[in-house]
């Protein structure tokens, strides 16, 4: 029998740490519970927010409905060949299931470290670093679709896959809940050292021939020298999403500032680092009241103690306005705002 908990704090499940609660709450452990949870119609007129990790939401109010935690487990996988088939519930931790992998020597997902939040938000953000994106590995997922009370799998091109970017975000958006995913990696490691710092950590640590073990830990330790650990201090990661404009756009920014840094997005497009643009406007590591932008990396805004949700939301607010007035960029939030 479901237990649907009453003015539950969930500060204890975002990792910004911000002291807000659920009118109603409820934790979800096998994916049968939701057909149990939705034959009650109470549920399906009430607002919902369903909760993994709690690694990229900023609560800026209480949520005055009802949360559901997916706490679904497991992790199942078979060989073909040269070919690894994974299976992972939507409540299992992102980083336990790279380590599963790197571990078995399964390769495609390595330069996914350390990535906070479950598998099932996975999909939902098409989450990505250090050149590969989850849609790289993706071959499918399943989830419940709450009007029917049925059971859908999607495919690849199904999802829609965008930059930080999914139909999940977008038309089919609090219509399905992602119960598990599948993946698609490999046996024959295809080493991708293209993207950030990972190649000068590699030479750092006299390695020539990387292996997908030696990736993962480079990655791992960049991630950990430039953001901050949420059981230590408040945060969600990168608040912002690196923008990407057209060649136009760049070449009259990069007359007036030569040193913007930038990568090429593909069909003639660039991605810029916001957290340099941000860097640039004097932020990294400013604090304003209870909230700031971290010390290593100003893409990163962090709770000190006590700062509510309306604080980051403010602080996130001046960022932008001060991008665009510097750069003529407009800064696009990454992290899910619950207002």
């Amino acid at each position: 029998m479901l237990q649907i908990l009453e003015n539950f704090s969930l500060k204890n499940f975002n990792t910004f740490g911000i002291d807000a609660s659920a009118r109603y709450f409820v934790e979800i452990n096998h994916q049968d519970e939701l057909v149990e949870l939705f034959m009650d119609p109470q549920w399906l007129q009430t607002e919902r927010l369903i909760l993994g990790g709690g690694s990229n939401l900023l609560l800026v109010k209480d949520f005055d409905g009802l949360v559901i935690r997916i706490n679904i487990r497991g992790i199942e996988h078979r060989i073909n060949h040269q070919e690894v088939f994974i299976e992972a519930g939507a409540g299992e931790v992102w980083n336990d299931l790279v380590n599963f992998c790197v571990d078995r020597e399964y390769a495609g997902v390595e330069n996914l470290s350390l990535i906070p939040g479950s598998v099932g938000a996975s999909p939902i953000q098409n989450i990505g670093a250090y050149g590969v994106e989850l849609k790289d590995v993706f071959r499918s997922c399943q989830a419940f679709e709450i009007a029917a009370r049925e059971f859908r799998t999607f495919t690849r091109e199904d999802c829609r896959f965008g930059y930080r970017d999914s139909i999940f975000k977008n038309e089919l958006k609090g219509k399905y809940i992602i119960v598990s995913v599948k993946f698609g990696l490999s046996l024959i490691a295809d080493i991708n050292l293209k993207y950030g710092a990972i190649e000068q950590e590699l030479t750092n640590r006299n390695i020539s021939k990387p292996t997908i073990k030696d990736v993962s830990r480079v990655v791992s330790h960049i991630r950990v020298s430039k953001l901050p650990d949420p059981s230590t201090i408040g945060n969600a990661g990168s608040f912002f999403k690196n923008p990407i404009i057209n060649a136009d756009q760049f070449q009259r920014l990069q007359s007036e500032f030569s040193e913007v840094v930038h990568y090429p997005a593909g069909d003639g497009l660039i991605k810029l680092a916001a957290g340099w643009l941000i860097e640039q406007c004097g932020w990294k590591g400013k604090v304003v009241g209870h909230t700031g932008t971290w010390k290593n990396q100003a893409l990163v805004l962090v709770n000190h103690g006590g700062a509510t949700g309306e604080e980051v939301y403010s602080l996130s607010s001046q960022i932008i306005d001060s991008v665009y007035t510097k750069f003529g960029v407009l800064l696009e939030r990454e992290v899910n705002i619950i207002s």
